[in-house]
């Protein structure tokens, strides 16, 4: 099963795609993860994007559907998440021509609808495990008490310079403009499935699983 999670920032889908990874096998495919361990590989791929990224420049679409390519030759264990891709409607052609490629395809693309004022306060209490990326918020789920990390023990963690409101609204707007449009884009194609993004985890869990198992 191959799956789109689609959402502006602080959606919560990296969280929910780490479930889907433990609950059902599947492969997260982030496009942040593997642009940073493209440019660490030593490959000749890892070597273009390593000069790309280090001239401060954007890496192409060309590059990105090559790094995914290279994903959908290898393991695909119980079928793909993709996580940050696409954003745009000339990204998501190309997905999807890459996929027939391999003679497969999307199952779901699963909307993860939030309300943006609420999305704010969430996001602007974020913070973060600084060894295994595990999310925290000071409203639903704080640092526990003993200040370690209740999935690996670690005991730093950290909070993203752009999660403040001025810089979330800057996020929020680039997504509006470039991503949103994939929404009618993926509706029209029978794809689209909308969950309550904003729900406790667990719920919005529950909520994924029953549009994968309709």
């Amino acid at each position: 099963m191959n799956i789109i999670l689609l959402g502006p920032p602080g959606a919560g889908k990296g969280t929910q795609a780490r479930i889907l990874e433990e609950g059902r096998g599947m492969i997260q495919l982030s496009t942040g993860d593997m642009l940073r361990a493209a440019r660490t590989s030593g490959t000749e791929m890892g070597q273009r994007v390593a000069a790309i990224m280090d001239a401060g420049e954007l890496v192409t679409d060309e590059i990105v559907i090559g790094l995914i390519e290279e994903k959908l030759n290898g393991d695909h264990g119980g079928g793909f998440i993709f996580d940050g891709f696409p954003r745009t409607l000339a990204q998501a052609d190309a997905l999807g021509e890459l996929l027939e490629k391999h003679g497969t395809s999307l199952d779901a693309v699963v909307e993860m609808r939030v309300d943006d004022d609420a999305l704010v306060a969430r996001i602007t209490a974020r913070s973060t495990c600084g060894d295994c990326g595990e999310v925290y918020n000071d409203l639903t789920k704080p640092i526990p008490a003993d200040g370690k990390c209740s999935n690996c023990g670690g005991t730093e963690f950290k909070r993203r310079a752009d999660d403040n409101e001025e810089s979330l609204k800057v996020r929020l707007m680039e997504y509006y403009k470039k991503t949103s449009p994939l929404i009618g884009y993926y509706y029209a194609k029978g794809k689209l499935a909308p969950v309550d993004g904003l729900g406790e985890i667990d719920a919005v869990a529950s909520e994924i699983s029953t549009v994968l198992d309709a």
